[in-house]
């Protein structure tokens, strides 16, 4: 008789019993539990020899580790002695720009990855009462940028770099102004400094910092570009960059967020004057607290610093 593939299973239990009919001595059945006892041993056997055969061969694979993450990924990259010895301290005067801050993170750590300069992202959050100190947030960070690093961008938070020929390299000769008047969108003057600024740690403490004078906006890059040329730094500006004024994308609103331009009493006079004696000789500030964030995989350090200000020699940094 002829059966299907699928009926071989039932077959095979019914030749089963068939063994163990009442026609079973008591020697058989203690063969039987015999027989039982060795196969179950036997299995057991089987059965631990092949996890540990097993174990062994995946014990390599269980301690590898996971495929990273594109930013820790790039991190490990960026550990490489091949990208070379110097780390750059990018160095970000901030406060309530958290739209563009959510931009410029990401966006800067993965053009610097790729172009393999070791860095480090430095947001200096001025959270005190006063009006807004670049100049000063600016000395906070290369104090607070630690070790590390030996050379520091000062960077503003709203212009992203779009050509990727675009020299972030350790400025070993002199400060080296990335966003120069040629390339900047806005800022055209020969004796511009500001925007995106390279300086070896040593070069910048030669010019004693900057000028904790100026609270509110602007003409601090100015008073800077006298300090670089008192400390005899030559300065240099890049090169064979043809896209222009499309080099960079400036990402500031002016119609949402309005720039703080007053000019409060006497510092209508003082804001074209040189401060000879200040800077980080003279810079009064506390660190509140330090964060380490990640945004869209992208690392940075937040320092929440209180700037203090002396009212009888910058009565300006309130506004009346």
């Amino acid at each position: 008789m002829m059966y299907s593939s699928r009926r071989k299973p039932v077959l095979y239990f019914k030749e089963e019993r068939r063994f163990l009919s009442g026609r079973c001595t008591v020697y058989k059945l203690f063969g039987l539990c015999m027989v039982l006892v060795l196969v179950s041993l036997l299995w057991l056997q089987l059965s631990c020899s092949g996890e540990m055969s097993s174990s062994m061969h995946e014990d390599r694979p269980l301690h590898q580790p996971q495929p990273p993450c594109p930013a820790n990924s790039q991190a490990s990259a960026a550990d490489n002695p091949s990208w070379g010895p110097h780390k750059l301290a990018l160095i970000i005067p901030f406060r309530e720009r958290f739209e563009e801050l959510l931009v410029f993170v990401p966006f800067m750590h993965a053009f610097l990855n790729k172009k393999k300069i070791r860095h480090k992202i430095f947001i200096i959050n001025q959270v005190d009462h006063y009006r807004f100190n670049r100049a000063s947030l600016i000395n906070v960070g290369y104090l607070e940028s630690g070790n590390d690093t030996d050379y520091l961008a000062m960077h503003d938070v709203d212009l992203l770099p779009q050509n990727d020929a675009l020299d972030y390299g350790f400025p070993e000769d002199g400060p080296f102004h990335v966003a120069s008047p040629e390339l900047h969108p806005l800022y055209h003057y020969k004796t511009y400094v500001g925007g995106i600024l390279l300086l070896t740690k040593k070069h910048y403490h030669m010019c004693n910092g900057m000028s904790n004078r100026f609270w509110g906006w602007g003409r601090e890059d100015d008073e800077f570009y006298r300090r670089l040329r008192k400390a005899e730094l030559q300065l240099f500006r890049p090169s064979g960059i043809t896209t222009g004024y499309k080099t960079f994308l400036h990402i500031h609103d002016p119609a949402w967020r309005k720039r703080d331009q007053k000019r409060v009493a006497a510092q209508k006079q003082e804001q074209f004057k040189v401060d000879p004696e200040g800077g980080l000789t003279n810079l009064r500030y506390q660190v509140e607290s330090r964060q380490e964030l990640t945004i869209s995989g992208a690392p940075c350090t937040i320092i929440n610093t209180k700037l203090e200000c002396d009212q009888n020699e910058t009565p300006w940094c309130l506004l009346a």
